[in-house]
C-alpha cells in the first residue's frame, strides 16, 4: 500500500515517529514520494526534522545529569572528567549541529554533550536548527535536486528520483560505519 494514500496525516506520522527511531530510510522514501508529487514537501520537512530532533533529545534529556553519576563510578572516567567537559562544552555548538548528520554518533553526541553539562536551551535550539538543515538538505537533494542531475543522463521518472535516494542512504550507512569506527578508535 502507498503511504500516500493512507488517511489523515497518518503517512507524516510515521515519517515523525522513524525519523525518532532511525532517520534516514524512512525520509528519503518519504522525499521520494515527494518528488513524485504524492506527498506534500512540508508535512514531510516538519515530520522528519522533528522527528530526527526528537530522536536526539531524547538521548540527551534521559542521560541529563544520571550519566555523570553513573560514569563517576568508575575512576578511569572520573579522573578526566575536568577535561571531557571542558572539550565537549568548547566544541558544544559544533557537536550538535553535526549530530543530525552522524548517524554513528547520534546517541554519542547527545550523551557527550548531557554528560559535558551543555545547556539545555542550547542544545534543544541548536538541534532543532540542525533537524530542519538535515531535512531540508536530504528532501532537496533526493526530491528536486538528484531528478534534475539524473535527467542530464538519461535517467527519467521514477528512477531518477530513486537513484539519488539509494546514493544518499549509502552515504549515510558509510557514513555512520566511519562515525562508529572514529568513535571505537579516537586516534583514526
Amino acid at each position: 500500500m502507498n503511504p500516500a494514500q493512507w488517511p489523515g496525516g497518518l503517512a507524516y506520522i510515521v515519517v515523525f515517529i522513524a525519523a525518532i527511531i532511525e532517520g534516514e530510510v524512512v525520509f528519503v522514501t518519504a522525499s521520494i514520494l515527494v518528488g513524485r508529487g504524492e506527498l506534500h514537501p512540508l508535512g514531510v520537512l516538519i515530520a522528519g526534522a522533528l522527528g530526527g530532533s526528537a530522536g536526539d533529545q531524547f538521548y540527551y534529556y534521559v542521560l541529563r545529569g544520571r550519566l555523570r553519576r553513573w560514569l563517576d563510578r568508575f575512576p578511569r572516567i572520573a579522573r578526566h572528567q575536568r577535561a571531557v567537559v571542558a572539550r565537549v562544552k568548547r566544541h558544544s555548538t559544533l557537536m550538535v549541529l553535526a549530530c543530525r548528520f552522524l548517524p554513528g554518533l547520534r546517541v554519542a553526541i547527545p550523551a557527550a554533550c548531557a554528560y559535558g553539562g551543555v545547556p539545555p536551551l542550547k542544545f534543544s535550539g541548536l538541534n532543532m536548527l540542525s533537524g530542519f538543515a538535515w531535512a531540508a538538505t536530504i528532501m532537496s537533494v533526493v526530491a528536486w535536486g538528484g531528478p534534475a542531475a539524473m535527467a542530464w543522463f538519461g535517467l527519467k521518472g521514477w528512477w531518477a528520483i530513486a537513484v539519488p535516494g539509494v546514493m544518499i542512504l549509502l552515504f549515510f550507512r558509510w557514513l555512520g560505519k566511519a562515525s562508529a569506527a572514529l568513535e571505537d578508535d579516537p586516534s583514526a
